[in-house]
């Protein structure tokens, strides 16, 4: 079978259009959890996926779409591979997907630190997280852990409403 460089953008655009299990406003592509697609010489579309963090509970479930997804589309050999290097960070999100995190009242993450040494402390690191609704920097902390391990629980000071916050990995 020959494919060809259109073949391959089909493939790649209905795996981008996939919306992750846990943040259903963004999908995969907007998460940067879909590393490639691509088209092998005998017709398998092969796409590379990275978990947000190794014990994902939700990397099932989107190997599982993306398979359903491009099979619907007519691939009918279809492979999914997890790739973990190099391990996802935040700063992966695009800009469309923080666009949407803001406007579905969850505030994105900031950048992910780098580098090191990384400083060891021994109480909670304090940063400033803007509300999503009302844009004050007025918030506080209320619950290390949300819905999911990757979110936060916070509250904003100035408009009293709760919201999630993505953290930075």
């Amino acid at each position: 079978m020959v494919t060809t460089a259109l073949d391959t953008r089909r493939a790649r655009h209905i795996a981008e259009q996939v919306p992750d299990p846990e943040l259903p406003m963004l999908t995969l592509a907007d998460l940067g959890v879909l590393r490639d697609v691509v088209l092998t010489e005998d017709g398998t579309v092969v796409a590379s996926l990275t978990p947000t963090y190794s014990g994902c509970p939700a990397m099932a479930e989107m190997r599982a779409d993306v398979a359903a997804r491009l099979r619907d589309a007519g691939y009918t050999r279809v492979e999914i591979r997890t790739v973990l290097h190099p391990p996802w960070t935040s700063d992966w999100i695009t800009p469309a997907g923080r666009r949407k995190l803001a406007e579905h009242g969850i505030a994105p993450p900031g950048p992910a630190p780098r580098g090191g040494p990384v400083p060891l402390v021994l109480s909670p690191t304090r940063h400033a997280v803007t509300c999503p609704r009302c844009g004050s920097p007025d918030t506080e902390e209320t619950s290390r852990f949300a819905a999911t391990s990757c979110k936060s629980l916070w509250r904003c000071r100035t408009c009293r409403e709760p919201f999630e916050y993505v953290k930075e990995i």
